[in-house]
């Protein structure tokens, strides 16, 4: 039995698509589990549906999680809703940028030294 090119072709592309499948999926396990290493009480994350709070505990049983929201809200929500662990956000380039005395984007910057004052045509009348 000879297979034509187009149904080796086809052949070829079915095995990548399936090496890619098997690849993602693997990538998405480790990432869930260094995210469930990091998911402790004390830990400040974000939860599927966008609500920042802190962990307060982890019923590992139940597969819940106490979040407190804001100080007095603690919401209970299954361990599989956190996204992801917040980390702390370094200073922003944009104050270094103003340190340094470059303007920011869009901002006019001024030529003309302080202590002189721009030369203005007078009209004639």
């Amino acid at each position: 039995m000879v297979l034509d090119p187009l149904t080796l072709i086809m052949l070829a592309v079915l095995a990548v698509l399936i090496f890619f499948m098997f690849r993602n999926s693997r990538k998405r396990q480790a990432e869930q589990r260094e995210l469930q290493t990091k998911v402790q009480p004390g830990a400040t994350v974000m939860t599927n549906f966008g609500v920042f709070g802190t962990i307060l505990s982890i019923d590992e049983e139940e597969n819940r999680v106490e979040l407190e929201s804001s100080p007095g809200t603690v919401l209970t929500v299954h361990r599989q809703t956190i996204a992801r662990v917040v980390e702390p956000v370094e200073a922003p380039a944009e104050a270094a940028a103003a340190i340094d005395g470059e303007p920011e984007f869009g901002q006019r910057v001024d030529e003309t030294p302080n202590d002189e004052t721009p030369d203005t045509k007078k009209s004639d009348d």
